[in-house]
């Protein structure tokens, strides 16, 4: 699944594959070069493989070059910069410190390292306009980095709202930590890199993931890459919720109002309802990039937060918190037994195959 906006950390293009755990070896040698649990499957083709990830990874250009009109830095530069220049840093640095024990209790100690995060900062593009649906930006696994933009106008260099700004960034972090942290198993096939599994999400090597993607329209969801997403994005907008609360943060007009509800996690059926409208969004956006941006915000939503809350609601019948847990975990992990312990108790024998097992995918469901 493609979603305008967001892209390969948003949910797009998720794959994985045969069964969870093979053989995984480490990345000797070259520090970091694996996210905290990242594995290598096939003994022979470890060593290959190891060094192909190493090139994509330490490869500094490849993923700027494909914005040539913007000009981005790293995140850590970006926020000594700010605080010299005078934007507020603060809410990101409180969601920050709400981050590091918050996924420390699920078994993520490691969080995305902040020169691996690649920030837009200023854009040539007449209008541009930045933030967490900007298109073609988020976390590429392959690579190892996130990209993204400060919210706002891309013209100045500096944020037009920078406690906004801040949060959005937050929101955008956070979720990326979660991408980034998620258990992920790579083989090679021929000179290809394939991921075998994704968080709780699988693939054979003949391309065969084990969910099907969702028919078009559905307002709920059994496809595990838009539920990982969903997940991805709730524990994001929950702390960025949190912290705009707490600051007493608060847009309530205007293009920066509809970018306040969607960072924190509040946008209504009334605001997807006036979103849908084209004269409305060119009314409430500055430019036209602007207006496309509140486009990619209301299907983002509606294909992602949405179905994700319907899942929970139909699935958690009651205990949508304890089943979002649930799925954090195993996300994390690369192991299904929580999840579907828990699944099973609600549900019956077999639950997690009943629920998302593409009828295209073998028989044997992973453990």
């Amino acid at each position: 699944m493609v979603l305008p906006g967001r892209t390969a950390g948003r949910g797009a293009g998720v794959t994985s594959s045969t069964d969870p755990r093979v053989g995984t070896p480490r990345l000797t040698g070259i520090p970091r070069l694996l996210a905290p649990n990242e594995h290598l499957s096939g003994e022979a083709d470890a060593a290959r493989l190891a060094a192909r990830l190493a090139e994509l990874r330490c490869a500094t250009t490849d993923l700027a070059s494909r914005h040539p009109q913007v000009s981005f830095r790293p995140l850590c530069r970006i926020l000594t910069d700010w605080s010299a220049a005078g934007p507020d840093t603060r809410p990101f640095l409180e969601g920050l410190a709400e981050l590091r024990p918050r996924y420390a209790s699920l078994g993520l100690r490691r969080l995305l390292p902040f020169d691996r995060v690649m920030v837009g900062v200023h854009s040539e593009r007449e209008g541009a306009y930045g933030g967490f649906h900007h298109p073609d930006q988020g976390y590429r696994h392959l690579h190892m980095r996130a990209l993204v933009t400060v919210s706002g106008p891309l013209t100045a260099g500096t944020p037009e709202d920078p406690e906004l700004a801040a949060l959005d960034l937050l929101r955008a972090y956070a979720h990326d930590c979660l991408h980034y942290g998620s258990f992920r198993s790579y083989r090679l096939k021929g000179d290809e890199i394939v991921r075998t599994q994704y968080g709780v999400n699988f693939r054979r090597h003949d391309g065969r993931t084990y969910s099907a993607p969702d028919l078009a329209g559905s307002p709920n969801t059994r496809n595990l890459g838009v539920i990982m997403e969903g997940v991805c994005d709730r524990e994001a907008r929950a702390v960025t919720r949190r912290i705009a609360r707490r600051l007493a943060i608060v847009r309530a007009k205007g293009m920066s109002a509809y970018v306040f509800r969607d960072v924190t996690g509040t946008l209504t059926t009334a605001d997807m309802a006036a979103l849908t409208r084209p004269a409305y969004r060119a009314t409430h956006a500055p430019t036209e990039p602007a207006a496309i941006f509140l486009e990619s915000m209301k299907t983002y939503q509606e294909s992602v937060n949405a179905r994700y809350g319907r899942f929970l609601a139909d699935v958690g019948r009651g205990e949508a918190a304890g089943l979002h847990a649930a799925l954090l975990r195993a996300m994390l992990s690369g192991s299904l037994a929580g999840l579907s312990a828990w699944l099973d108790r609600r549900h019956g024998p077999r639950s997690f195959a009943a629920l998302f097992l593409n009828p295209g995918y073998p028989a044997r469901s992973p453990r």
